[in-house]
């Protein structure tokens, strides 16, 4: 059986979390899910029922995390050795919400996490579009439809997103001992998880399955000898097992041609 390891979930009650969560308990790892709302821990709650790692729901707002020393309090709270970051804005409340959760409280559990040795994987969930520079594997028109397209629709999401990679792939470089993960979905459906295509990819646009990406998380979470990288992910037709062997062995990573790369 897999060692038992605890992972703190931030942004608990998001679609990829809530399929995430019960893929890490029946894995017997325990979980802490940070919700905004307490309305929402009996649903939660019952995400835990019948598997062998244990759940515990905190309510936290993330809004409020406003320094690395809050985001360190919360991590020494509930010592993980895992993080992911599954929260977002999503489009709600004022403008600077997406900054002040998406860039800013992202960036400083990204910093908090790297600075507790006893934190050895924090994977991100962003997108597909979140980057500076154009791949050396889209042709010029891919990144011109880029940024034509996501780039001009979500341009305030874009702007938090790809500051906070930046930070988690910077920091995550100061430490031999920790991967800094940042999974990189398309659009985002309801269909059930499945085949994928995964680490650099040629085009920039396509869907990418909620559950293959809780599941893709739980993989790379699980698989010792990853490292901090960016792996762009859509569905596809490569096994999801065999693609994470793949990418980890090959030492895939689509952060290549970015500035800080």
């Amino acid at each position: 059986m897999t060692s038992l390891h605890n992972v703190l979930l931030l942004g608990g009650s998001g679609k990829v979390a809530q399929l995430l969560t019960p893929l890490l308990l029946q894995r017997s790892w325990n979980v802490t899910s940070i919700i905004r709302d307490p309305a929402q821990i009996p649903g939660l709650e019952k995400l835990g029922e019948g598997h062998s790692g244990k759940l515990n729901v905190l309510v936290r707002s993330l809004e409020d995390v406003t320094s690395e020393a809050q985001a360190k309090s919360l991590i020494d709270e509930v010592k993980p050795d895992y993080v992911v970051w599954s929260a977002g804005a999503g489009g709600k409340g004022a403008p600077e919400r997406t900054f002040k959760i998406d860039r800013d409280a992202a960036s400083h559990f990204i910093r908090a996490s790297v600075a507790t040795p006893s934190v050895t994987k924090f994977v991100m969930i962003s997108f597909i579009g979140s980057r500076l520079k154009k791949p050396s594997w889209w042709t010029d028109e891919v990144w011109q439809e880029d940024l034509d397209t996501t780039r001009k629709m979500l341009q305030r999401y874009y702007e938090a997103k790809v500051a906070a990679d930046q930070v988690l792939y910077e920091e995550g470089k100061k430490r031999s001992d920790f991967a800094g993960i940042c999974l990189r979905p398309g659009a985002l459906t309801l269909e059930p998880s499945g085949k994928v295509r995964f680490g650099k990819i040629p085009v920039a646009k396509g869907t990418s399955s909620r559950a293959s990406v809780a599941n893709l998380t739980a993989l790379l979470l699980d698989a010792p000898n990853v490292k901090s990288c960016w792996l762009d992910m859509l569905d596809g037709d490569e096994d999801q097992e065999a693609a994470v062997k793949r990418v980890i062995d090959e030492g895939v990573d689509a952060a290549e041609g970015e500035p800080f790369y």
